[in-house]
This record gives C-alpha cells, sequence and structure tokens, in this order.
C-alpha cells in the first residue's frame, strides 16, 4: 500500500484485503466481515430468529453457503431484500480471483442487477489499489467523479463540482482559503480545492467534503485524464495517452466515448450529424482525446485516430459518471484483465 504518511479513502476497507503477485485485490474474510457489520444489516431488537442466526452465523464464517431458503425464511421484507444483495454480491467477489476480475465481469453481463452502491464502493476500492502510490491530491479527488455523484455549484466564470450527498438539495456557500483564514461563518460551507486548500485533503479524504474546479486551463481536466489513464492501464492492461480538449473543434468523430448517460445521448447526436443547440451544448463539462500508446490494440478500422471522451451534467445540473463505459466503449479487440 502506500507507504507515505499520507493515506487516503481508508473507509474503503483497502486496508482489508490482500494483493496478488499483479497487485489485484483479493477478497479476504476481515472484508467480508466488515460488509455484514454494516448497520443496514444488524438486525434489530424486533427482527426475526432466522435472521439473527445468519447474521451471527456470517460473522464467524462470512464465507458460509446461505441457499435461497435461507433468505426465504426472514420475515422481514427488507431485511430479506438486503440480505439478497448483500448476498449477491459476495458471491460476485468469492467466485472470482480479484475484484478486478469481479467489476470486469460485471461490465462483461451489463452492470447486472447489483444496486449502484455496491458498484460504486467496488470502483472506489479498486481505485484506492490503482492509485495508491498517488500523492497529488488533484488526481484523488478527481477520482472520486468515477463512485460519488457529483452536484455542479454555481460560482462566477468557474465550473466547480461539489459531492452530491454533501451539498444535497442546499446552496453552499463556497469557502476559499482566504475566506477560511479570516473565520467566516456560514451555514453550509464547502472548501474550493486548490493549490493553498489541497494538503487538507489527506485529513479529509473521507469526508468527500471539497469542491473540485473542473473550469477549462486549470488543474482538474488534467487530474480527471490522469485518473482514467490509471483505470485502464490498471484494469485492462493498455497503455493510453489522455488530453483534456477546450472544444471539438472541426473534430472528425471516427470513435467517441460517453463518459455518462447523458454524454452518450450528446454524442450521439454528434454522431448523426446534428449541431448541438446552445442548451445541449451548455450541458458538456469536459472534452478529452485518447490515442493508444499501442495502435494494434484498436480495432483496424479506427486504427491510428483518436477517440473523443465527452463528460456531461444532466439537466438538473448532475454528473452522474459511468467508469465502465470507458472499459465497454473503447475501440479495443478484447477486454481482457492483467490482474
Amino acid at each position: 500500500m502506500n507507504d507515505s504518511t499520507n493515506d487516503f479513502w481508508i473507509a474503503c476497507g483497502h486496508h482489508l484485503l490482500d494483493r496478488d503477485e499483479s497487485g489485484g485485490l483479493c477478497v479476504t474474510d476481515e472484508f467480508l466481515k466488515a460488509y455484514f457489520a454494516r448497520p443496514e444489516l444488524m438486525p434489530p431488537d424486533d427482527a426475526c430468529p432466522v435472521e439473527r442466526r445468519l447474521h451471527r452465523e456470517l460473522l464467524v464464517n462470512p464465507r458460509l453457503p446461505v441457499g435461497a431458503e435461507d433468505i426465504a425464511a426472514i420475515i422481514d421484507a427488507d431485511a430479506r431484500e438486503n440480505w439478497q444483495f448483500v448476498l449477491a454480491f459476495r458471491d460476485l467477489l468469492l467466485r472470482h480471483p480479484t475484484l478486478e476480475a469481479a467489476y470486469l465481469a460485471i461490465v462483461r453481463l451489463g452492470m447486472s442487477d447489483l444496486p449502484p452502491l455496491f458498484v460504486n464502493q467496488l470502483v472506489h476500492v479498486i481505485l484506492r489499489n490503482a492509485l495508491d502510490d498517488c500523492d497529488d491530491p488533484f488526481v484523488l479527488r478527481a477520482a472520486e467523479l468515477f463512485f460519488r455523484p457529483q452536484r455542479i455549484l454555481p460560482h462566477e466564470q468557474a465550473l466547480l463540482l461539489g459531492d452530491d450527498e454533501v451539498v444535497g438539495g442546499r446552496n453552499p456557500t463556497l469557502v476559499l482559503s482566504l475566506m477560511s483564514m479570516l473565520g467566516a461563518m456560514h451555514d453550509a460551507e464547502v472548501d474550493v480545492m486548490s493549490e493553498e486548500t489541497a494538503e487538507g485533503y489527506w485529513q479529509r479524504s473521507d469526508r468527500f467534503d471539497m469542491a473540485f474546479d473542473l473550469t477549462a486551463a486549470g488543474r482538474g481536466p488534467p487530474a480527471v485524464a490522469q485518473v482514467m489513464t490509471r483505470w485502464i492501464s490498471h484494469l485492462l492492461g493498455i497503455d493510453v495517452a489522455i488530453e483534456p480538449l477546450r472544444a471539438l473543434h472541426d473534430a472528425h468523430l471516427t470513435w467517441y466515448v460517453g463518459l455518462d448517460a447523458d454524454a452518450t445521448r450528446l454524442g450521439d447526436r454528434l454522431w448523426h450529424g446534428e449541431e448541438l443547440d446552445e442548451r445541449s451544448a451548455g450541458r458538456v463539462l469536459a472534452l478529452f482525446r485518447l490515442t493508444f500508446a499501442d495502435a494494434s490494440q484498436a480495432m483496424a478500422d479506427v486504427r491510428g485516430e483518436p477517440v473523443y471522451l465527452i463528460l456531461a451534467m444532466t439537466n438538473d445540473q448532475k454528473l452522474r459518471m459511468k467508469p465502465h463505459n470507458l472499459l465497454t466503449g473503447l475501440p479495443i479487440k478484447h477486454l481482457e484483465i492483467v490482474t
């Protein structure tokens, strides 16, 4: 793991996992027990004896086989559903040699029926592994886009993103470093990550309470590009170069990947030769150009052509990135994990 004193994302449970010779994450009893110890699975005082016994036995042996009839015997419907989901997730992890392999299996099968919460948690811990040696807080904050929905925070001419769960429906006051030093007090403060505040990320990385500046020409877009590069390399073993763009001026859109559902729809419109109206174009948050280090890894009909990556916000000004699109959308010959 990261040998520096700057550990991060401790709550994702990365310290509970082992690694194989290639660096992939291997599930452990301790990691599984952490799921069964979550408050959502803690039987309440009025829980039925079946649920209590199941919970008690899994805390002792988290790999214990559990049949459908055991789950069906749980009286409370909500508890029954919770156990179905968490055991399906556990069984997925146990079927594969690494968490990375389990995630790729989900990707190949179309993201399965697992709730987004479980998939995001898997992305979280895999990124913690891929970025283990990263010492740049901007890159780590950019990585949060992969597993935490974001909300656009209007602020003058800057494009700022705040964690949707943290800022919620509130209108937070964005606190810059100078205001913080002066002790400005507001109902909902969100520090903007800047050169002055970035070092504070190490102490608060599990709080997800720093706003991220994605303004063109700033630190944000290159940081996102670096995370995407690491993500592709870690999961697919393919080296790519990704650079931020200001605009798609006269670009020949041979191949594109929408990094979220809205970006995919906008890309489809561009692909069919439609010109985006001002409102639609304004929903594009960032553009990137990807090239393969080894052109032979790309499909023959697009070999030598760049791939354009589009990041966009929803109509209600949120960003829900889909990192699996980077794996399934690239024009590569095959999906093959290397860990």
